[in-house]
């Protein structure tokens, strides 16, 4: 048996942040005199925060200096970290702690692979930051997926080569990452969208234990 260890993302993964990023999306909008919809939202998704407000401003027809810019993005940010300090266990994702007792039992080492600069917060948040073996976040990396450079230090961190790294992703540039990474992908969402995967499932709920074991332990 080859020593496996684990990579996963965090959002859409093991929690769901994404409305509280649109809940202060849409407040600054607000705040700028315009409609900004999930619709929209859809726009935003793995997007720098940068390039996810000239998205926004682009939206509303509003042109902004680079110093404004910045003020808005702070603003956007203490809205956003207000929603993320309310947190607690209950918004971690069905079926994952499942999987994390599993590793547990296993003695299978994991790491989180995110690009959120506030990820551990979030987990502290919601009470499973220390059972994580390493943390990568966005102030580790400085390239954004389907770069894998992210997934490549967590394999780092887990002191494995990367083909013995299994990710978790509900995002195409993470599967994307996984695979330039030589690691093996697990999708966790919509299976036509994540067909790049080794194996897609709709949520953890759907992975089994059997599965597991045929993965990581044989």
């Amino acid at each position: 048996m080859k020593n496996k260890g684990v990579i996963f993302d965090l959002d859409g993964v093991i929690v769901d942040t994404a409305k509280y990023h649109f809940l202060a999306w849409k407040k600054l909008a607000d705040s700028l005199g315009f409609e900004f919809t999930e619709s929209h939202n859809e726009l935003l998704k793995g997007v720098s925060r940068i390039r996810s407000l000239e998205i926004l401003l682009k939206t509303g027809n509003v042109t902004l200096s680079d110093t404004e810019k910045q003020k808005v993005l702070i603003s956007k940010n203490t809205q956003y970290l207000g929603y993320i300090e309310k947190m607690g266990a209950d918004e971690i994702l069905p079926g994952v702690l499942k999987v994390l007792d599993y590793l547990d039992q296993n003695k299978v080492n994991y790491v989180l692979g995110s690009a959120s600069k506030n990820a551990e917060l979030i987990l502290k948040q919601v009470n499973l930051h220390h059972r994580f073996f390493g943390i990568v976040d966005g102030n580790d990396v400085s390239k954004a997926k389907p770069d894998p450079e992210v997934f490549l230090i967590g394999a780092k961190k887990l002191n494995l080569e990367p083909e013995n790294c299994i990710v978790f992703e509900d995002a195409i540039a993470g599967v994307e990452a996984a695979k330039i990474a030589n690691m093996t992908a697990i999708g966790i969402g919509d299976k036509e969208i994540l067909c790049e995967a080794d194996f897609v499932f709709k949520d953890f709920t759907e992975i089994s234990l059997d599965f597991l074991n045929e993965l990581l332990i044989k």
